[in-house]
């Protein structure tokens, strides 16, 4: 061992040392029963003829992360975690191509392992992992595919299964909140949202937008808007008829500005605090660009003046450790917009190192279905016009 001094990468040497290696055992073994066994001039013998696993990167179906596709939905809750695509752009109001998102984010996330040095996780030995695919959303048609999104997100929830939306437009903030408010009960959630802007108007263009999801999650009584905290806020792009419902409803925002002058600690506290405040579980809405556009160019409304990634990042991982998160949802990637890649990229980051946070909290994998998740559903919707 080295003489180095204790520091983060020493510690992340000796994690890797403690990990099993059961789970990519088994998927060598399943490669080669199901791929064959590969051609005869081939030395490794762990390597199929038809790839079935991990390697090569660039090969395979584009689940998230190369997980399994599950096709029969009614066996989520076999599962730790779901991922679930919404193709959902009909609530963009200036540049579409976030239905493409789910797409752009599980092709990149192939580049991945499941293993994170710094963490010493390994999501493939220690999570049972499923991309059960995508809604079908309705073109053109905001509320009935917010019907299906929620109906979707009320099944995982409901199974046990965290589930883990790629978006999609940030309109499905509120269906996918609701579908996690019908099996609440009388519990209550509190919603931490990263983003530039406030997304918080009754209505845009006379309809349900990706601009409106925070007014409406927050007229469900599940959801109390004391507890929608609002981190990256600010720039050009803010309509002052949302910032009339922030200060009507007294939801709690920080700038980047004010993240940056009170420190990432101060501002994870403060969001622990606010969005836990009576509450009895955590949504995390991440729209990626609260993130500086020069890192995410592949966004419906790029803002400059976002936080950092690595700022990001360390905002998710102090939340994410410190709170009871019930499900997260990565919104507004566009890959018509992108380049090389670099905003579905930072979407899979932000997804894997979520899970690896709930697993080094203790989160994943459930030993049980948590005792906010009720069978029963209830109507949640409050009155629209």
């Amino acid at each position: 061992m080295s003489n180095q001094p204790e520091n983060e990468a020493q510690r992340a040497l000796e994690k890797e040392q403690q990990l099993s290696l059961t789970g990519w055992q088994q998927e060598v073994q399943d490669g080669l029963n199901y791929g064959l066994e590969a051609a005869d001039s081939i030395k490794d013998r762990t390597i199929s003829t038809f790839s079935r696993g991990e390697l090569p990167h660039y090969a395979g179906i584009n689940t998230f992360l190369k997980a399994p596709y599950l096709e029969d939905v009614n066996k989520v809750g076999n599962y730790d975690v779901a991922i679930v695509g919404v193709p959902h752009d009909s609530g963009t109001t200036y540049r579409p191509g976030t239905r493409f998102g789910p797409q752009g984010i599980r092709r990149i996330s192939a580049l991945y392992t499941p293993y994170n040095f710094e963490l010493g996780v390994d999501l493939r030995e220690q999570i049972k992992l499923c991309d059960v695919g995508d809604i079908f959303t309705i073109p053109g048609n905001n509320e009935k595919s917010f019907d299906q999104i929620s109906k979707g997100i009320a099944h995982i929830f409901k199974s046990g299964a965290f589930p883990i939306i790629l978006g999609g437009d940030h309109s499905i903030g509120f269906p996918t909140v609701r579908g996690v408010c019908r099996h609440l009960g009388d519990k209550k959630i509190g919603i931490i949202h990263f983003d530039r802007h406030v997304d918080t108007q009754e209505t845009d263009l006379d309809e349900r937008m990706h601009t409106c999801p925070w007014f409406h999650a927050t007229n469900m009584k599940n959801a109390p808007a004391k507890n929608l905290v609002q981190l990256g806020i600010g720039g050009w792009q803010v309509p002052r008829q949302g910032v009339k419902v922030c200060r009507e409803r007294a939801t709690n925002i920080l700038t980047v500005t004010d993240i940056t002058e009170m420190g990432l600690d101060a501002a994870a506290d403060f969001a622990i605090e606010k969005a836990t405040d009576g509450t009895d579980c955590v949504w995390i809405s991440f729209d990626i660009d609260c993130i500086d556009a020069g890192f995410v160019p592949g966004t419906g409304w790029p803002e400059p003046g976002g936080l950092l990634p690595r700022e990001a990042l360390y905002l998710l991982k102090k939340i994410v450790q410190n709170t009871t998160v019930c499900g997260i949802e990565v919104v507004e990637v566009s890959p018509p917009y992108d380049v090389s890649d670099m905003t579905s990229l930072m979407a899979t980051r932000v997804i894997c190192d979520t899970m690896a946070h709930l697993v080094v909290s203790g989160q994943l994998p459930r030993q049980q279905k948590p005792d906010y998740i009720y069978e029963e559903s209830q109507v949640v919707d409050e009155p629209w016009s």
